[in-house]
């Protein structure tokens, strides 16, 4: 059977870590801009006041604002029909609380969008991807406010009033599940997305961090009812971190665990934005937990009638639960989980199960039957730039080989998948180490951890063999 024909093939990238010109044409600050380069064993810093002599990666970034023309014929030429990229927020609306939009920002992005499609490229356009304006979070404490849900709408309807023409698939906000994960895993980074819009050192307080998920998933709904109404054909999409968990043992106790950690953390925001309602054990688990969700009138009736046309994953890796305090400890993206003695793991502890992401699609499908995206998946790894100029990442092309085969599988299972896009398919800056060394291209940029490079581009060996994989529309995987 295989991949059904117009399948999607492409990449992914985030505009805070990618875009670069922080305070050009009218952008604002956002939180992103005042994070302070780290490590996997330094974390990343925040800074009020932003330092003159200190390294913001996420200024410069790789400088797609200046390169997006020469970015755009790369990805055409490995054979894309999409392209997964963001909005940063305050290049549209400087501080979020203008009543007009940036129209130097607007038409940055109708350049893009304009590019994408005279190289047959579709646009799929996130609206909040980790970047939040620095402002919201001074004045508001960010999404832990019911403020921003206004704010988020004003914004987002701009930017569908602007381009619906030529933007049709949309995707609310970045793994929004990541606010939540109130059942005990210790989030590697973001305790507090939810209600700062990517790391900041606030306090990791449950009830402000579900109450600002909450306020995230009225606003959602509140965009997806709009686009519906205004804008008919408009395919709207919520994105997931998608980490599928197994039980250590066969201990009930270690079953149970497992299926409540993937209930809270999988399944909690995407059965809002699916099926629009909470599910039927939320209220036992806010009650438990000593949570009180502030529910405004009118935002139930929201939540069901701003439910989304597709659904979308980030996959990386998997976890193990248990409850015998036996497991080894594994690093992971968003989430630290339990070591599997079955699988590798990359340089950076993540553990490397393409079989899981054949599971998570099929139990995605099952549960939901909506089409489905993969719109992150990724490797990263140092790359050594050969005297000639050649980088031979057969690791990387290892990891996609195995990762495309098992959605393969999952199509051949009858998942009604219709896309992948690669993570980081150009270099990009680390979200949660602000570092260059840790890289998922297959295209190479001159950038390095210390902010110096030429920014020049280079194919790997990766770039071509994901190019023969698109053209064989997944087939030959060799």
């Amino acid at each position: 059977m295989g991949f059904p024909k117009g399948f999607y093939w492409g990449g992914a990238t985030a505009a805070n870590q990618y875009e670069g010109a922080w305070n050009v044409d009218g952008k604002g600050d956002s939180l992103p801009d005042h994070m302070r380069g780290g490590s996997f064993e330094t974390p990343r810093q925040i800074d009020a006041t932003l330092d003159a002599g200190a390294l913001y990666p996420s200024h410069e970034a790789t400088d797609f604002y200046h390169h997006y023309e020469e970015d755009i014929a790369l990805f055409a030429e490995m054979g894309w029909n999409i392209f997964r990229m963001s909005i940063n927020w305050t290049r549209i609306f400087p501080t979020g609380e203008e009543t007009e939009p940036n129209e130097e920002g607007l038409a940055f992005y109708e350049r893009v969008f304009d590019c994408c499609l005279a190289h047959g490229i579709t646009p799929l356009v996130t609206i909040s991807h980790y970047e939040l304006p620095y402002h919201l979070v001074e004045k508001y404490n960010g999404w832990a406010s019911s403020e921003l849900i206004d704010l988020y709408f004003r914004y987002g309807k701009s930017l569908l009033d602007r381009f619906s023409g030529k933007v049709k698939h949309w995707l609310t906000f970045n793994e929004i599940n990541v606010a939540g994960a109130p059942f005990g895993a210790a989030l590697s980074l973001g305790t507090v997305q939810g209600y700062t819009g990517t790391m900041a050192d606030l306090p990791n307080d449950i009830n402000l961090r579900m109450n600002a998920l909450h306020n995230q998933l009225v606003a959602s709904a509140k965009l997806v009812k709009y686009a519906h109404e205004a804008h008919p054909g408009t395919m709207m999409g919520n994105m997931d971190c998608f980490i599928l968990s197994y039980p250590e043992t066969c201990d009930p106790a270690d079953q149970w665990a497992n299926l409540e950690g993937m209930r809270y953390f999988n399944w909690y925001s995407s059965d809002v934005q699916a099926r629009g309602a909470y599910p039927s054990w939320a209220r036992r688990m806010w009650a438990e937990r000593g949570i009180e969700i502030e529910m405004q009138p009118g935002d139930e009736e929201l939540l069901r009638e701003g439910t989304i046309d597709f659904y979308t994953l980030s996959y990386y890796m998997s976890n193990v639960v248990g409850t015998h305090g036996t497991l080894e400890e594994s690093a992971g993206n968003m989430t630290q989980g339990g070591k599997n003695p079955y699988l590798e793991s990359s340089e950076w502890g993540w553990q490397i199960d393409p079989t899981g992401l054949r599971i998570a699609l099929n139990e995605i499908w099952d549960r939901y039957q909506l089409p489905i995206m993969v719109v992150e998946n990724g490797f990263g790894a140092k790359d050594e730039v050969e005297a000639d100029g050649s980088i031979h990442d057969d690791y990387r092309i290892s990891y996609l080989r195995k990762h495309v085969a098992a959605m393969r599988e999952a199509v051949d299972d009858g998942v009604g998948l219709i896309g992948y896009t690669w993570w980081g398919p150009i270099d990009v800056v680390s979200a949660g180490t602000g570092e260059m060394r840790k890289r998922y291209g297959f295209i190479y940029v001159d950038k390095h951890d210390d902010g110096t490079g030429t920014l020049a581009r280079s194919r790997k060996d990766s770039f071509f063999y994901y190019q023969k994989v698109i053209a064989s529309n997944g087939e030959d995987l060799d």
